[in-house]
This record gives structure tokens, sequence and C-alpha cells, in this order.
């Protein structure tokens, strides 16, 4: 599904220098690449703080905390994403309440999150799913009426670029109250382990956050507030400051590969191809497919025997998970949801595709098309 060696062989030699260079100074937490990734990040972001931290698993719980919600208080969010976000939520307290998605997007149905809004309501957090901004400009409209919190989860979608309905441009985590992403290798930008980090403008919320993933602690030995230990260490931050200078070559390599897919199953009726919303870039993170009247687990062993991965991103939506039960959901909370997870294939997605490797994936995809469609659908 991505070639991480392959993009490491193209720049190696820095990637070797840099982490040399952390192994010489031994600085290994909090050492100098720490604190200039940072900064270049935040100038890349044009936000005025980046704190980094573990995860962004711990990116989402270290902004949840540190906008003083309370046990009980209720986080608006979608069913359609990786589970680490609504976790982040249940795990302090709060009470994650779902809304649909758009079937064509896959993100956050904004007509549904004033009908979603309790006494009990405290904020909204919006998911760019698979490289896209979220429709942002209505979110943060209820937000402000509702005096909510935004957090914006961009895990999937750093450098993403929203447009506001006048014009404006804002990349992806920084509309919001605080806009948390991941370093996980297989990231538009990733590094060579876990981390994450928060995009914040206010300089208060900034030092609480920074606080808050040092053991609630901004003196040594002096503790304010309870925290947690959530760290980038300094190789990664060395890894990530090399890799940074070729994001947005990254996200248009990944953008070509993108183009070239969607040429390729113009003409194939059994998948519905990624759409592009008018508001946002999409820097594919994944490209995910909707398959129609086939059965996707026959597609998907058919690819696999022929040598190509493919992913389904998600198979359970977050409502029907086990670990959520309490909550209440039921199958038919949220069609599209349970549609989409019954029904999306993500296809390799990396900075390293070849036209040769695409044109097999495809050629071996429209087989396995035409060998598991359902009985009385006819191809095109």
């Amino acid at each position: 599904m991505v070639d991480l060696y392959g993009q490491y062989q193209k720049i190696q030699q820095e990637i070797d220098t840099a982490i040399q260079e952390v192994v010489e100074d031994s600085a290994f937490v909090r050492g100098k690449a720490v604190c200039d990734f940072e900064k270049n990040l935040a100038q890349y972001l044009e936000i005025q703080h980046v704190v980094s931290c573990a995860s962004g698993t711990d990116a989402l719980t270290i902004a949840l905390m540190a906008l003083d919600l309370h046990p009980g208080d209720e986080v608006i969010t979608t069913p359609f994403t990786f589970f680490a976000t609504a976790e982040a939520i249940a795990f302090l307290g709060l009470r994650p309440v779902f809304v649909d998605v758009c079937p064509d997007t896959y993100n956050m149905d904004v007509s549904q999150i004033e009908s979603a809004v309790t006494s009990r309501t405290r904020a909204i957090l919006p998911v760019h799913l698979f490289g896209q901004c979220a429709e942002m400009e209505p979110i943060l409209e209820v937000a402000r009426r509702h005096q909510f919190y935004v957090i914006e989860d961009a895990c999937q979608s750093l450098g993403a670029e929203y447009t506001f309905s006048d014009g404006r441009k804002a990349k992806a985590g920084t509309m919001g109250d605080i806009g948390c992403t991941s370093f996980f290798p297989s990231k538009n930008l990733g590094c060579f382990g876990d981390g994450g980090a928060l995009f914040i403008r206010d300089e208060n919320l900034a030092s609480r956050v920074r606080r808050i993933a040092n053991h609630g602690s901004s003196c040594k030995y002096h503790h304010d507030e309870i925290g947690m230990n959530s760290r980038l260490d300094t190789i990664q931050a060395a890894v990530l400051n090399v890799k940074l200078r070729y994001l947005d070559d990254y996200n248009a390599a990944r953008q070509q590969a993108a183009a070239l897919y969607t040429q390729m199953l113009q003409d194939c009726s059994s998948v519905e191809l990624p759409v592009q919303a008018a508001f946002s870039s999409h820097i594919f993170h994944q490209y995910t497919l909707r398959l129609c009247h086939v059965d996707r687990d026959g597609v998907q062993n058919s690819l696999r025997e022929a040598g190509i991965p493919t992913m389904v991103y998600y198979p359970i939506p977050c409502h029907l998970q086990k670990a959520m039960a309490s909550l209440g959901y039921l199958p038919g909370s949220f069609p599209v949801a349970e549609q989409l997870s019954s029904q999306v294939l993500s296809l390799p997605m990396h900075t390293e595709l070849t036209i040769s490797q695409q044109q097999k994936i495809i050629h071996n995809l429209k087989i396995a098309l035409s060998q598991h469609r359902c009985a009385g659908e006819s191809s095109k």
C-alpha cells in the first residue's frame, strides 16, 4: 500500500545526516530538531504555534483536555473514521455524538449537526478524511453561534487547503481552536515511528497544550495540573524536518497518481470514483473507491492473489464498534456510513507509484470486478 523504503532512498543522504547529528548530540528527547521542526511546520501552516507530541491519538486527547471539557460533555463527530477519533473522546469520559457523512466526500454531513446539538454539547470534531477537508465554513458558523469549540482531526490531510466562500484559504487543521495531526509512517508526512502534533493560534491555549503534554509541567518538577507524557523524540523530529521540505512534492505526486487512477477507471460502471469537493484540495492520503453491485471481498481476494494489496478503510463504523456499545447506537443509525463500510476499497497510494504499477493494478481490478459482479448486474 505504501513504499516507504523507496521514498527514503531518494532522500537517504539527508535523512542519514539528520539522524547522525542527533546521535552525535545525544539529546534524544527535546533535542534541537524538535524545536526546529515545530517552528518549520508552523511556518508551513501559517499558524502561530505547533506543539509536537507522541501520536495523533495523543494529539486528539491533549486537545480535548486543554479545552476544559468535563465527563458527560458531548462532542459531535463522524462515525466514518479511524477509531482513535471517537476513542479519544470516550477515553476522557466525554460522549461522542455521531452525525452521518456525505455519500460522495465521506466527510461529516454538516446539514445534520444542528439536530445533534443538545444542552451538553461542547465541541465539534470534524475529520478531514482521506486527504480533503470537511466543509469547515458551516461547521465554524454553527460553533460560533452556539459557542462550541472546534477541534480538527487533520491526521490524514496535512497540506490540504480549504477555500472559504470569500476566497480566503487555510490549511487543514488551522481553522478551528485546535488542529491535530499524526506522523504515522504511512501519512503524507510520516516519520520512522509514531508522532503527532497540535496546531494552535491562541498563545495561552498553546502554553496549556504544551504543559499537558509534559506531565502538566511548565517548569521542571513543578506540576500545575494532571497531564501526560507525550513527546516527539528528537530522531523522529529530525526525519520530519527533512521530509517537510518535500511535503508539497509528495502531495503533488499523490495527486498525479490519483488523476491517473481516475482516468483509467472512467469507463468502469462498477465503481464510484473519489469526489473532490469544490471547497477543498485533495492530497489523497488514500485513493478510495466505492464498489457498486460487486462482491467486495471477492474483488479484494482476487487482487491479493494477483499480488496487489488493498485495504478497507473502515469495515466497521465507530458507532457499531463493541467498545461504543454503551452509547446505544444500533445498525441503521447512520445509514450512509454503514453502507460505505460495506462498499469502500482503497488502492495502493504513495509517492513512489509508477505508471506501470498503476496500469497493472487497474487491469487486475477490472478483471476482478467483472468476475465478482452480483447476480443480475451486467457489465458496461
